[in-house]
Protein backbone atom coordinates (compact mmCIF):
# COMPACT_ATOMS: atom_id res chain seq x y z
CA UNK A 1 0.00 0.00 0.00
CA UNK A 2 2.86 2.40 0.87
CA UNK A 3 4.53 1.60 -2.11
CA UNK A 4 1.55 2.42 -4.37
CA UNK A 5 1.22 5.59 -2.77
CA UNK A 6 4.33 6.86 -3.35
CA UNK A 7 4.21 5.73 -7.22
CA UNK A 8 0.66 7.57 -6.83
CA UNK A 9 2.01 10.38 -5.89
CA UNK A 10 5.07 10.47 -8.21
CA UNK A 11 7.83 10.96 -5.16
CA UNK A 12 11.02 11.42 -5.93
CA UNK A 13 13.18 11.56 -2.60
CA UNK A 14 17.41 11.11 -4.61
CA UNK A 15 17.68 15.17 -3.79
CA UNK A 16 21.46 16.81 -3.22
CA UNK A 17 21.13 19.45 -0.19
CA UNK A 18 22.58 22.60 -0.62
CA UNK A 19 23.37 25.06 2.40
CA UNK A 20 20.63 27.87 3.81
CA UNK A 21 22.79 30.24 1.70
CA UNK A 22 22.49 28.69 -1.67
CA UNK A 23 20.92 30.33 -4.42
CA UNK A 24 17.80 29.02 -6.77
CA UNK A 25 19.44 30.43 -9.96
CA UNK A 26 16.78 31.46 -12.46
CA UNK A 27 17.18 30.92 -16.04
CA UNK A 28 14.46 32.19 -18.69
CA UNK A 29 14.01 29.43 -21.36
CA UNK A 30 10.92 30.81 -23.27
CA UNK A 31 9.49 34.38 -22.77
CA UNK A 32 6.29 35.99 -24.04
CA UNK A 33 7.32 37.05 -27.94
CA UNK A 34 6.69 40.38 -28.22
CA UNK A 35 7.28 41.12 -24.45
CA UNK A 36 7.06 45.26 -23.34
CA UNK A 37 9.90 47.19 -24.32
CA UNK A 38 11.38 49.04 -20.51
CA UNK A 39 14.37 51.24 -19.82
CA UNK A 40 15.25 51.12 -16.04
CA UNK A 41 17.46 54.10 -15.13
CA UNK A 42 20.46 53.73 -12.46
CA UNK A 43 18.87 54.69 -9.05
CA UNK A 44 21.16 57.92 -8.97
CA UNK A 45 21.33 59.91 -5.33
CA UNK A 46 23.87 59.88 -2.32
CA UNK A 47 25.95 56.59 -2.00
CA UNK A 48 25.07 54.14 0.75
CA UNK A 49 25.73 50.82 1.86
CA UNK A 50 23.99 47.80 0.32
CA UNK A 51 24.95 44.21 -1.21
CA UNK A 52 23.12 44.97 -4.70
CA UNK A 53 21.64 48.58 -6.41
CA UNK A 54 17.54 48.51 -6.74
CA UNK A 55 17.89 49.19 -10.25
CA UNK A 56 19.91 45.82 -10.27
CA UNK A 57 17.03 43.88 -8.12
CA UNK A 58 14.51 45.76 -10.63
CA UNK A 59 15.99 45.07 -13.20
CA UNK A 60 16.42 41.28 -12.92
CA UNK A 61 12.71 40.87 -11.42
CA UNK A 62 11.14 42.12 -14.73
CA UNK A 63 13.41 40.61 -17.29
CA UNK A 64 13.14 37.05 -15.24
CA UNK A 65 9.25 37.68 -15.44
CA UNK A 66 9.31 36.61 -19.65
CA UNK A 67 7.16 39.49 -19.85
CA UNK A 68 9.36 42.56 -20.07
CA UNK A 69 12.54 43.39 -22.83
CA UNK A 70 14.70 45.20 -20.80
CA UNK A 71 16.95 47.61 -22.43
CA UNK A 72 20.47 46.93 -22.16
CA UNK A 73 22.29 50.58 -20.27
CA UNK A 74 24.71 50.45 -22.95
CA UNK A 75 21.93 51.52 -25.27
CA UNK A 76 20.88 54.65 -22.97
CA UNK A 77 20.62 57.27 -25.39
CA UNK A 78 21.03 59.93 -21.80
CA UNK A 79 21.75 60.12 -18.04
CA UNK A 80 18.51 61.07 -16.62
CA UNK A 81 17.61 61.39 -13.27
CA UNK A 82 14.50 64.18 -13.43
CA UNK A 83 11.85 63.68 -16.26
CA UNK A 84 12.12 66.94 -17.22
CA UNK A 85 15.44 66.16 -18.37
CA UNK A 86 14.22 63.54 -20.85
CA UNK A 87 14.67 63.39 -24.91
CA UNK A 88 11.44 61.58 -25.38
CA UNK A 89 12.11 61.04 -28.70
CA UNK A 90 15.69 59.68 -28.10
CA UNK A 91 14.75 57.09 -25.97
CA UNK A 92 11.93 56.16 -28.44
CA UNK A 93 14.23 55.61 -30.99
CA UNK A 94 15.44 53.04 -29.17
CA UNK A 95 12.39 50.73 -29.26
CA UNK A 96 11.48 51.83 -25.12
CA UNK A 97 7.96 52.41 -24.73
CA UNK A 98 8.22 53.06 -20.38
CA UNK A 99 11.09 54.26 -18.57
CA UNK A 100 11.50 53.68 -14.60
CA UNK A 101 13.33 56.61 -13.18
CA UNK A 102 14.67 56.38 -9.24
CA UNK A 103 16.30 58.51 -6.73
CA UNK A 104 17.82 57.73 -3.49
CA UNK A 105 18.39 60.46 -0.96
CA UNK A 106 20.07 59.79 2.92
CA UNK A 107 17.42 60.26 5.61
CA UNK A 108 20.13 59.88 8.50
CA UNK A 109 22.17 57.37 9.79
CA UNK A 110 21.53 54.33 7.15
CA UNK A 111 17.72 54.96 6.56
CA UNK A 112 16.98 56.10 2.92
CA UNK A 113 14.14 57.77 0.50
CA UNK A 114 13.59 55.48 -2.63
CA UNK A 115 11.80 57.79 -4.66
CA UNK A 116 10.58 56.54 -8.05
CA UNK A 117 8.75 57.33 -11.14
CA UNK A 118 7.72 54.81 -14.09
CA UNK A 119 7.17 57.18 -17.10
CA UNK A 120 4.72 56.29 -20.64
CA UNK A 121 7.64 57.36 -23.18
CA UNK A 122 4.56 57.28 -25.89
CA UNK A 123 2.35 59.68 -24.22
CA UNK A 124 4.58 61.45 -22.11
CA UNK A 125 3.22 61.05 -18.96
CA UNK A 126 4.07 59.46 -15.87
CA UNK A 127 2.01 55.74 -15.06
CA UNK A 128 3.63 55.82 -11.32
CA UNK A 129 5.23 57.43 -8.54
CA UNK A 130 5.98 56.91 -4.98
CA UNK A 131 8.41 56.90 -2.07
CA UNK A 132 9.33 54.22 -0.37
CA UNK A 133 11.59 54.86 3.06
CA UNK A 134 14.28 52.12 3.61
CA UNK A 135 17.41 51.09 5.99
CA UNK A 136 20.34 48.89 4.49
CA UNK A 137 18.83 46.05 5.11
CA UNK A 138 15.64 46.69 2.93
CA UNK A 139 17.09 47.04 -0.42
CA UNK A 140 16.08 44.05 -1.66
CA UNK A 141 12.60 44.03 -0.13
CA UNK A 142 11.97 47.29 -1.82
CA UNK A 143 13.11 46.37 -5.45
CA UNK A 144 10.71 43.46 -5.12
CA UNK A 145 7.97 46.16 -4.39
CA UNK A 146 8.67 48.49 -7.06
CA UNK A 147 9.20 45.49 -9.48
CA UNK A 148 5.22 44.94 -8.56
CA UNK A 149 4.52 48.14 -8.84
CA UNK A 150 5.89 48.28 -12.11
CA UNK A 151 4.85 45.01 -13.36
CA UNK A 152 0.94 45.55 -12.15
CA UNK A 153 0.70 49.40 -14.16
CA UNK A 154 1.91 47.71 -17.42
CA UNK A 155 0.02 44.13 -17.17
CA UNK A 156 -2.71 44.73 -14.93
CA UNK A 157 -1.71 41.33 -12.85
CA UNK A 158 -0.27 41.70 -9.16
CA UNK A 159 3.27 41.10 -9.14
CA UNK A 160 4.64 38.34 -7.23
CA UNK A 161 8.44 39.04 -6.78
CA UNK A 162 7.81 39.70 -3.02
CA UNK A 163 6.83 36.50 -2.42
CA UNK A 164 8.76 33.14 -1.14
CA UNK A 165 9.11 29.76 -1.97
CA UNK A 166 9.10 26.71 0.27
CA UNK A 167 10.88 23.58 -1.10
CA UNK A 168 12.76 20.54 -0.16
CA UNK A 169 16.53 19.77 -0.96
CA UNK A 170 18.80 17.30 0.42
CA UNK A 171 22.46 16.10 0.73
CA UNK A 172 24.38 12.76 0.62
CA UNK A 173 27.80 12.57 2.49
CA UNK A 174 29.89 9.38 3.24
CA UNK A 175 26.52 7.79 2.53
CA UNK A 176 24.13 9.87 4.95
CA UNK A 177 21.11 12.03 3.65
CA UNK A 178 19.86 14.86 5.64
CA UNK A 179 16.78 16.34 4.35
CA UNK A 180 16.27 20.23 4.81
CA UNK A 181 12.95 22.37 4.21
CA UNK A 182 14.06 25.97 2.84
CA UNK A 183 12.34 29.02 2.16
CA UNK A 184 13.80 31.34 0.16
CA UNK A 185 12.49 34.83 -1.89
CA UNK A 186 11.19 34.30 -5.31
CA UNK A 187 14.26 35.15 -7.28
CA UNK A 188 16.11 32.45 -4.99
CA UNK A 189 17.75 34.65 -2.78
CA UNK A 190 17.56 34.98 1.07
CA UNK A 191 17.19 31.12 1.24
CA UNK A 192 16.92 29.93 5.01
CA UNK A 193 16.04 26.46 6.91
CA UNK A 194 12.74 26.22 8.41
CA UNK A 195 13.58 22.25 9.58
CA UNK A 196 16.00 19.67 8.77
CA UNK A 197 16.28 15.70 9.06
CA UNK A 198 18.25 12.40 8.62
CA UNK A 199 14.33 11.27 7.27
CA UNK A 200 12.42 12.17 4.61
CA UNK A 201 10.66 15.84 4.38
CA UNK A 202 7.60 16.15 2.40
CA UNK A 203 4.79 18.52 1.25
CA UNK A 204 5.28 21.71 2.61
CA UNK A 205 2.12 23.99 2.67
CA UNK A 206 1.64 27.47 3.42
CA UNK A 207 -0.76 29.03 5.82
CA UNK A 208 -3.18 31.53 3.96
CA UNK A 209 -1.34 34.55 5.91
CA UNK A 210 2.29 32.99 5.16
CA UNK A 211 3.27 33.14 8.64
CA UNK A 212 3.33 28.80 9.21
CA UNK A 213 4.02 25.97 6.98
CA UNK A 214 2.49 22.73 7.84
CA UNK A 215 4.81 19.58 6.38
CA UNK A 216 5.33 15.90 6.21
CA UNK A 217 8.27 14.37 8.57
CA UNK A 218 9.43 10.67 8.70
CA UNK A 219 11.62 11.79 11.31
CA UNK A 220 10.43 9.56 13.73
CA UNK A 221 10.19 6.82 11.17
CA UNK A 222 6.15 6.78 10.35
CA UNK A 223 4.99 9.63 8.91
CA UNK A 224 3.63 12.82 10.70
CA UNK A 225 1.70 16.24 10.18
CA UNK A 226 3.91 19.53 11.78
CA UNK A 227 2.92 23.03 11.60
CA UNK A 228 5.90 25.28 12.13
CA UNK A 229 5.87 29.11 12.61
CA UNK A 230 8.31 30.20 10.13
CA UNK A 231 9.33 33.57 12.53
CA UNK A 232 9.21 31.98 16.15
CA UNK A 233 10.66 28.16 14.44
CA UNK A 234 8.45 26.33 17.39
CA UNK A 235 6.38 23.61 15.36
CA UNK A 236 3.73 21.14 16.51
CA UNK A 237 2.99 18.15 15.51
CA UNK A 238 -0.33 18.03 14.36
CA UNK A 239 -1.19 14.59 13.33
CA UNK A 240 0.45 11.11 14.11
CA UNK A 241 -2.04 8.58 13.01
CA UNK A 242 -1.20 4.70 12.29
CA UNK A 243 -0.21 4.44 8.77
CA UNK A 244 -0.24 7.25 6.45
CA UNK A 245 -0.04 11.02 7.56
CA UNK A 246 0.21 13.07 4.32
CA UNK A 247 -0.44 15.61 1.73
CA UNK A 248 -1.50 18.95 4.33
CA UNK A 249 -4.08 21.61 2.64
CA UNK A 250 -4.92 24.85 5.07
CA UNK A 251 -8.00 25.86 4.55
CA UNK A 252 -8.75 29.53 3.12
CA UNK A 253 -9.23 30.56 6.80
CA UNK A 254 -5.95 28.60 8.01
CA UNK A 255 -8.05 27.10 11.01
CA UNK A 256 -8.35 24.03 9.08
CA UNK A 257 -6.31 21.19 7.22
CA UNK A 258 -7.14 18.71 4.74
CA UNK A 259 -5.30 15.47 4.97
CA UNK A 260 -4.61 12.00 3.86
CA UNK A 261 -4.57 9.31 6.73
CA UNK A 262 -4.68 6.04 6.05
CA UNK A 263 -5.76 4.79 9.80
CA UNK A 264 -8.97 3.83 8.99
CA UNK A 265 -8.06 1.27 6.09
CA UNK A 266 -7.11 3.02 2.62
CA UNK A 267 -5.82 6.07 2.55
CA UNK A 268 -8.80 8.58 2.72
CA UNK A 269 -9.21 12.55 2.93
CA UNK A 270 -9.74 13.90 6.30
CA UNK A 271 -10.60 17.38 8.00
CA UNK A 272 -8.60 18.48 11.11
CA UNK A 273 -9.66 21.41 12.83
CA UNK A 274 -6.39 22.68 14.47
CA UNK A 275 -8.20 24.61 17.37
CA UNK A 276 -10.91 22.35 18.53
CA UNK A 277 -8.40 18.87 17.71
CA UNK A 278 -11.63 17.75 15.89
CA UNK A 279 -11.01 15.44 12.67
CA UNK A 280 -13.77 14.63 10.48
CA UNK A 281 -13.61 12.13 7.58
CA UNK A 282 -14.46 12.96 4.41
CA UNK A 283 -14.45 9.80 1.85
CA UNK A 284 -14.38 6.10 2.76
CA UNK A 285 -13.86 2.97 0.60
CA UNK A 286 -11.01 0.60 -0.70
CA UNK A 287 -9.16 3.44 -3.23
CA UNK A 288 -6.59 5.56 -2.53
CA UNK A 289 -7.93 9.15 -1.95
CA UNK A 290 -4.90 11.72 -1.12
CA UNK A 291 -3.47 15.34 -2.25
CA UNK A 292 -6.72 17.55 -0.63
CA UNK A 293 -6.54 20.84 -1.72
CA UNK A 294 -8.98 23.67 -1.04
CA UNK A 295 -11.33 25.74 -3.23
CA UNK A 296 -11.23 29.22 -2.23
CA UNK A 297 -14.24 29.47 -1.19
CA UNK A 298 -13.75 26.48 1.43
CA UNK A 299 -16.80 24.69 0.83
CA UNK A 300 -15.02 21.97 -1.82
CA UNK A 301 -12.59 20.16 -1.70
CA UNK A 302 -10.28 18.89 -4.88
CA UNK A 303 -8.70 15.65 -4.20
CA UNK A 304 -6.61 13.14 -6.36
CA UNK A 305 -8.66 8.67 -6.36
CA UNK A 306 -8.07 6.15 -7.88
CA UNK A 307 -11.76 4.98 -7.56
CA UNK A 308 -12.26 4.52 -11.28
CA UNK A 309 -9.58 2.39 -12.14
CA UNK A 310 -6.15 5.04 -12.10
CA UNK A 311 -5.68 8.74 -10.48
CA UNK A 312 -8.10 11.58 -11.75
CA UNK A 313 -9.36 14.34 -9.51
CA UNK A 314 -12.71 14.30 -7.76
CA UNK A 315 -14.00 17.55 -5.68
CA UNK A 316 -16.32 16.60 -2.50
CA UNK A 317 -17.94 19.24 -0.16
CA UNK A 318 -16.42 19.82 3.14
CA UNK A 319 -19.72 18.70 4.40
CA UNK A 320 -19.25 15.19 2.79
CA UNK A 321 -21.35 13.05 0.82
CA UNK A 322 -20.92 11.79 -3.05
CA UNK A 323 -17.61 12.73 -4.63
CA UNK A 324 -17.96 14.20 -8.70
CA UNK A 325 -15.09 12.97 -10.85
CA UNK A 326 -13.92 16.52 -12.54
CA UNK A 327 -11.07 15.11 -15.00
CA UNK A 328 -11.55 12.72 -18.31
CA UNK A 329 -8.54 13.50 -20.62
CA UNK A 330 -5.83 11.01 -20.00
CA UNK A 331 -5.18 7.84 -17.96
CA UNK A 332 -3.23 10.10 -15.10
CA UNK A 333 -4.29 13.34 -13.33
CA UNK A 334 -3.43 13.81 -10.03
CA UNK A 335 -1.54 16.98 -7.68
CA UNK A 336 -4.41 19.38 -8.28
CA UNK A 337 -3.84 23.01 -7.38
CA UNK A 338 -6.25 25.53 -7.65
CA UNK A 339 -5.77 28.96 -9.13
CA UNK A 340 -6.14 31.92 -6.33
CA UNK A 341 -9.29 33.08 -8.33
CA UNK A 342 -10.86 29.50 -8.59
CA UNK A 343 -11.18 29.47 -12.49
CA UNK A 344 -8.33 26.61 -13.19
CA UNK A 345 -6.37 23.72 -11.98
CA UNK A 346 -3.30 22.74 -12.26
CA UNK A 347 -2.53 19.07 -12.56
CA UNK A 348 0.25 16.45 -13.13
CA UNK A 349 -1.19 14.65 -16.49
CA UNK A 350 -0.26 11.34 -18.02
CA UNK A 351 -1.55 11.14 -21.86
CA UNK A 352 1.10 8.52 -23.23
CA UNK A 353 3.83 11.20 -23.59
CA UNK A 354 5.21 11.16 -19.57
CA UNK A 355 4.09 13.20 -16.39
CA UNK A 356 3.55 17.04 -17.38
CA UNK A 357 1.83 20.14 -16.02
CA UNK A 358 -1.37 20.53 -17.44
CA UNK A 359 -3.70 23.51 -16.86
CA UNK A 360 -8.01 22.56 -16.50
CA UNK A 361 -10.71 25.00 -16.95
CA UNK A 362 -13.28 24.26 -14.21
CA UNK A 363 -16.31 25.52 -16.56
CA UNK A 364 -15.46 24.04 -19.59
CA UNK A 365 -13.53 21.11 -18.01
CA UNK A 366 -10.92 21.97 -21.08
CA UNK A 367 -7.32 20.79 -20.76
CA UNK A 368 -3.93 21.97 -21.47
CA UNK A 369 -0.37 20.63 -21.05
CA UNK A 370 1.78 23.28 -20.20
CA UNK A 371 5.21 21.84 -20.21
CA UNK A 372 7.44 19.45 -21.48
CA UNK A 373 9.30 17.16 -18.94
CA UNK A 374 8.96 13.17 -18.54
CA UNK A 375 8.69 13.66 -14.96
CA UNK A 376 7.04 16.83 -13.89
CA UNK A 377 5.46 17.05 -10.27
CA UNK A 378 3.86 19.26 -7.74
CA UNK A 379 2.15 22.16 -9.25
CA UNK A 380 1.69 25.33 -7.26
CA UNK A 381 0.24 28.32 -8.15
CA UNK A 382 1.96 31.76 -7.69
CA UNK A 383 -1.00 34.01 -6.06
CA UNK A 384 -1.18 36.33 -8.34
CA UNK A 385 -2.50 33.18 -10.68
CA UNK A 386 -0.12 33.97 -13.44
CA UNK A 387 2.66 30.82 -12.99
CA UNK A 388 2.89 27.39 -12.06
CA UNK A 389 5.90 26.21 -10.17
CA UNK A 390 7.13 22.77 -10.62
CA UNK A 391 9.73 20.11 -10.28
CA UNK A 392 10.96 18.20 -12.82
CA UNK A 393 14.49 17.01 -14.00
CA UNK A 394 16.96 18.75 -15.58
CA UNK A 395 20.62 17.21 -17.06
CA UNK A 396 19.89 14.07 -14.34
CA UNK A 397 19.22 16.86 -11.88
CA UNK A 398 16.10 17.53 -9.54
CA UNK A 399 15.26 21.23 -10.44
CA UNK A 400 12.06 23.64 -9.99
CA UNK A 401 10.52 25.31 -12.94
CA UNK A 402 7.80 27.69 -13.64
CA UNK A 403 5.77 28.18 -16.37
CA UNK A 404 2.88 30.59 -17.01
CA UNK A 405 -0.44 29.72 -16.79
CA UNK A 406 -0.58 30.11 -20.82
CA UNK A 407 2.25 28.04 -21.50
CA UNK A 408 4.59 31.27 -22.62
CA UNK A 409 6.80 32.02 -20.55
CA UNK A 410 8.87 28.95 -19.19
CA UNK A 411 11.88 29.31 -16.62
CA UNK A 412 14.45 26.77 -14.67
CA UNK A 413 15.13 27.08 -11.02
CA UNK A 414 18.42 25.12 -9.81
CA UNK A 415 20.43 25.33 -6.68
CA UNK A 416 23.82 26.00 -7.95
CA UNK A 417 24.68 22.60 -6.79
CA UNK A 418 22.34 19.67 -5.92
CA UNK A 419 18.78 18.77 -6.40
CA UNK A 420 15.49 20.65 -5.02
CA UNK A 421 11.63 19.22 -5.43
CA UNK A 422 8.99 19.73 -3.31
CA UNK A 423 7.40 23.58 -4.19
CA UNK A 424 5.30 25.70 -2.62
CA UNK A 425 4.68 29.32 -3.84
CA UNK A 426 3.55 31.59 -0.48
CA UNK A 427 0.60 34.10 -0.63
CA UNK A 428 1.55 37.62 -0.76
CA UNK A 429 2.92 39.10 2.02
Amino acid sequence: MKTLVRVFALSVFLFIWQSAHAVLEIEITQGVEGALPIAIAVFAGETYTAPEAIETIVRNDLARSGFFDVLDKQRFPQVVVNPSQLDFKAWRDTGVESLLLGKITQAGGDQYRIEFQLIDLIRKKRLLGNVIPAGTKDVRKVGHKISDLVFESLTGIRGAFSTRVAYVSTINRGGIKKYVLQIADADGYNARTIFSSSKQILSPAWSPDGSRLAYVSFESDNSAIYVQDIIQGTRAKVSAKSGINSAPSWSPDGRRLALTLSAGGSPDIYILDLGAKNLKRLTSGSAIDTEPSWMPDGKTLLFTSDRSGGPQIYQVSVNGGKAQRLTFDGKYNAAADISPDGRFIALVNNSGNGFRIAIMDMQSKAMRVISNGNLDEGPSFAPNGSMIMYATADQGRGVLAAVSADGRVKQKLRLTEGDVREPSWSPFR
